[in-house]
């Protein structure tokens, strides 16, 4: 369905100049994305326990316990639970986990979206790790029920 009205506006937009063509169908492609990926509802679950975010040396060695790991030529990331902080680690504690339920097809557009924009508007602000089946946002414990509101509000549910 979106496909349709992007070209169509598209096609509208090429009567002016060039330049303004792409302004306009770039704007209007926005707001169809937009309208669409607030029509996507979404099934989130809170996970127990209470994580943090780390940043250990390149070089460091991996915990045995851990959520999520991102090794990079400057850094390993890892999320684990609180209990489990790697010591001489830089750490952002304090959050809350609200996994996506999937598994969620490759060719799905605009899910974390659909999940950030509504977290943006209340002033929520969010940390996201995508897996091969879902994705999941953090949010600060502190903002968990304003989190919860707003996303309920854009038609998720939270189990």
């Amino acid at each position: 369905m979106a496909g349709k009205e992007i070209s169509k506006r598209v096609e509208a937009a090429s009567a002016g100049s060039a330049e303004s063509a792409r302004a306009q169908a770039i704007l209007s492609i926005t707001v169809i994305l937009a309208d669409y990926t607030r029509e996507m509802p979404l099934s989130l679950k809170l996970l127990p326990g209470r994580y943090a975010v780390c940043r250990l040396r390149q070089d460091a060695e991996i915990p045995a316990e851990f959520f999520s790991i991102t090794r990079t030529a400057d850094e390993l990331s890892v999320v684990c639970e609180e209990s489990v902080v790697p010591a001489e680690s830089r750490v952002e504690a304090g959050w809350r986990i609200l996994g996506v339920e999937g598994p969620l097809d490759f060719a799905l557009t605009g899910i974390l979206l659909s999940i950030a924009r509504p977290l943006a508007e209340a002033g929520v602000s969010i940390f996201a790790v995508s897996t091969f089946d879902t994705d999941y946002v953090f949010v600060k414990d502190a903002d968990l029920e304003r989190a919860s509101t707003a996303l309920r509000a854009a038609g998720h549910t939270i189990a």
